[in-house]
Order: structure tokens, then C-alpha cells, then sequence
């Protein structure tokens, strides 16, 4: 506990890690704020009364955790940073499939500009086609007594608001990466979800009516964190042999280090991405609130706790783990820089032979690396039928654990990697965060 003191200790007295956090934190509170701001045209009370009397187990329920509850109360953050997200996961898709974004991937930062405005288009499009759903579902479904001024004006005003609080929100998430601390979509997403889980505690202890059984559900649930965590931070070394230069020429045998390749090397973004896309067809569904086909059919993808719904989910997951780690990891970069700068794997050869080798180990251990991912995604859906409250089911393993330990131990990774350089020890002495020397 002393030793954790001191490094809060030590946080400030960096000035430059100092000023990054409390920019950080300003901005999450922005965000936040506007998560409170009504749409134009909503009558707040009302409806909050609709909201109150609906069934929870809906789109509604599901999409607030994301949003920090900006979705029920027609907030202009309604959309938060998910259209963001889908926009790219398809510039990703296309950057596998199509030559001219496999160029712009190439060209080094001014390629990486093109994609990053490219998405930021795509951004738009997709919010204003969510908007108009958005308007549609509130219009024309059971919120539709809450609305006091007439459709077509509406409408209009939604897909603008809208539009540009996902813009805003994405140009907040841009800021915190650049000038804060973190991944700034990720704490974005993060913020939202933990803004649920003090009363999602709360609503459990009250409906479970025994403590002994809620301290039970707490013991399971923070072994699930520790086992997210383990898979979150577990490596595989690859020992490699770098060679000695004497006068012009390469003695081998000399130093040896590691190759650590990661578990689940793309982290939470497999998780956000496949959530994400579990989204569209709900969303699709609210063109027609008036379709009971539509509504079964958006009631499919918003319900966890059926069987369906997990074994979707669940394929989603390791997909996008495996799409991911492609294209965070390079091999053959990787098998070039160690041929540059003299190693290799003992007993494979430089170049191309290693470069097949690495992707072969990284394939094997991505793949259980996938599938306790893709499990702890459905968990919700067995705490569910094990009589856990959805609310506190969706922090029972699933995307939000998943998303608050990535955050977060990416975050304290940054903070570890400003406290080190700067010669003060960090939060963790032992442990897979960070190696010491």
C-alpha cells in the first residue's frame, strides 16, 4: 500500500504526466455532461416515465452501457463514438481487400492521413443514417408522446445534432490520444461503462435479497477479471540470437533476447470491433418500428441471453481477434528488422523461413488466446440463467469487463512507461506490465 502511495506520489510530481491526466479527466467530464443534454424537441420527463415503465431486456439496455445512458434519454451524445467504430472496421476491411487502400497503407504517414479523413467521412455517413433511425424509432415507437414539435422538423434537427456530437465526441477521443493519456476512443467507451456499474451493484444486492450470494457473485466475478487479465498480458518468448560484429565481419553466439508475442495481441479493439458490428442489424431494425418481422429480428441481436445470439457473438470475436493480430502484427517486418540487424531464430533460417515461422506461432497461440475471448464475451448470457440481474450480467465477464481491463491496463502501461523514464518506480515491481532490470 506504501509503495502504491508513492507512486501516486510520484505521478505528480511530473509535470508533463501531470498536465496529460487532468487533460484527460477534462475531457471525460465533457463528455459525460453531454451525455445529460437532451435533443431538441424531447420533452426529458416524459420521456424518462417511458422509460421507466419499458422492458429493460431491449436495444435500449444494451446500447446505454456504450453510451453512458446518452441512448434512453435522447442525449445529443445518443450515438457516442460507435459509429466511429464501425466506419472503421470498414476502412480496415477494405485496407485487406482493395489495392487502393493496400497503397495508402504503404505510404507511411501521409497514407495513414488519407485513411484517418477517409474515415472520418464514413464517420458522418454512418451517424447520419443512424440518426435518421434514431428519429424514426423515437417518432414512431413507444417514446412517440415525448416528442413536441412536428416530425420533418424533428428529424432534420436530430440527424444534425447528432451528427455532430458523434464528431465532437470522435474529435474528443482524438485529443485525449494525442495531448492526454491513453487511447482516447477506448477511455471514451470505458467512461460510459463504468458510469452503470454503481448502481448495477446496487440493483443485484437488492433484487439477490442475500448477501451470502452476492458475495459469491462478487468472488466469481473478480476471478473472471484476473483470468481476463492473465490472457490480457499472457506472452510467448521466442528466444532470438543476435550476432557480434568484430572487424567487418559476424561471430554468432552472442547475446540472447526474447521475442514476446502476445496471447491475445490485438488487445480489446476484437471485442469493440465485433460489439460494434452486433449493433448494425439492431439499429437497421429501428427504420421500422412498426414491423413486428423487424422487431423480432432486432430483438435477435440485442438479446443476450439466448443461445443464438451467444454463438454469433462468439464467432464475431474470434474473427476479428485473428483479423486484428494480421494487422497489428507484422511477420515478415518483424523476421526483416532482426535479419537487418544480425539475429536469428536458432535453427531457422533468416528472411522468409522465419517470417513463416513467427506466423505459425503466432497463429497457435492467438487461437486459445481467441476463444477465452469469444467466451468471456457470452458469459453475460450463463450469469443471465444463473439468476444474475442483466444489468450487473453485462459487467459478469462480457464486453465491458473486457473493455475496462484493456483500458485500463493500457492506461497504466503509459503511466508506468512516463514514471521509468523519468528514473521513478512504477505501480507494479513484479508482473507482466512492465520488465525490470
Amino acid at each position: 500500500m506504501a509503495g502504491l502511495t508513492e507512486s501516486v506520489r510520484n505521478i505528480w510530481k511530473i509535470e508533463e504526466l501531470r498536465r496529460r491526466i487532468i487533460y484527460t479527466l477534462g475531457l471525460l467530464l465533457i463528455y459525460r455532461l453531454g451525455a445529460f443534454v437532451t435533443l431538441p424537441g424531447v420533452n426529458a420527463s416524459v420521456l424518462a416515465d417511458i422509460n421507466a415503465s419499458s422492458d429493460p431486456n431491449n436495444l435500449l439496455g444494451l446500447l446505454d452501457m456504450f453510451v453512458g445512458g446518452a441512448f434512453s434519454a435522447a442525449g445529443i451524445f445518443a450515438l457516442g463514438i460507435m459509429p466511429y467504430i464501425t466506419a472503421s472496421i470498414i476502412i480496415q476491411l477494405m485496407g485487406a481487400a482493395v489495392p487502393y487502400f493496400q497503397k495508402l497503407q504503404r505510404e507511411g504517414e501521409e497514407g495513414r492521413r488519407k485513411i484517418t479523413q477517409l474515415t472520418r467521412y464514413g464517420t458522418i455517413a454512418i451517424t447520419a443514417m443512424q440518426s435518421v433511425a434514431f428519429s424514426v424509432n423515437l417518432q414512431f415507437g413507444a417514446t412517440g408522446q415525448a416528442i413536441v414539435i412536428g416530425n420533418t422538423f424533428f428529424t432534420v434537427s436530430t440527424v444534425i445534432v447528432l451528427t455532430s456530437g458523434t464528431m465532437f465526441v470522435m474529435w474528443l477521443g482524438e485529443r485525449i490520444t494525442e495531448n492526454g493519456l491513453g487511447n482516447g476512443i477506448s477511455l471514451i467507451i470505458m467512461i460510459g461503462i463504468i458510469a452503470f456499474l454503481p448502481q448495477s451493484l446496487v440493483n443485484e444486492f437488492q433484487l439477490s435479497g442475500n448477501l451470502f450470494i452476492f458475495l459469491i457473485e462478487l468472488g466469481v466475478f473478480a476471478l473472471v477479471t484476473a483470468g481476463v487479465v492473465l490472457v490480457t498480458q499472457g506472452m510467448r518468448k521466442i528466444p532470438v540470437q543476435y550476432a557480434k560484429r568484430v572487424v567487418g565481419r559476424k561471430v554468432y553466439g552472442g547475446s540472447t533476447q526474447y521475442l514476446p508475442l502476445r496471447v491475445n495481441a490485438a488487445g480489446v479493439m476484437p471485442i469493440i470491433f465485433a460489439q460494434s458490428i452486433m449493433f448494425v442489424p439492431a439499429t437497421f431494425a429501428q427504420f421500422f418500428p412498426n414491423s413486428q418481422f423487424m422487431a423480432q429480428f432486432g430483438a435477435f441481436f440485442v438479446d443476450i441471453s439466448s443461445m443464438g445470439y451467444s454463438a454469433m457473438f462468439f464467432t464475431v470475436c474470434v474473427f476479428f481477434t485473428y483479423f486484428y493480430t494480421a494487422i497489428a502484427v507484422n511477420p515478415r517486418e518483424m523476421a526483416d528488422t532482426m535479419k537487418r540487424q544480425g539475429g536469428f531464430i536458432p535453427g531457422i533460417r533468416p528472411g522468409k523461413h522465419t517470417s513463416e515461422f513467427i506466423d505459425n506461432i503466432l497463429t497457435r497461440i492467438t487461437l486459445p488466446g481467441s476463444i477465452f475471448l469469444g467466451l468471456v464475451a457470452i458469459l453475460p448470457a450463463f450469469a443471465i440463467r444463473f439468476g444474475v440481474t442483466q444489468g450487473f450480467a453485462n459487467f459478469f465477464g462480457g464486453t465491458s469487463l473486457l473493455i475496462i481491463v484493456g483500458v485500463t491496463l493500457d492506461t497504466l502501461q503509459q503511466i508506468e512507461s512516463h514514471l521509468l523514464m523519468r528514473h521513478y518506480d512504477g505501480f507494479m515491481k513484479t508482473g507482466r506490465i512492465r520488465s525490470r532490470r
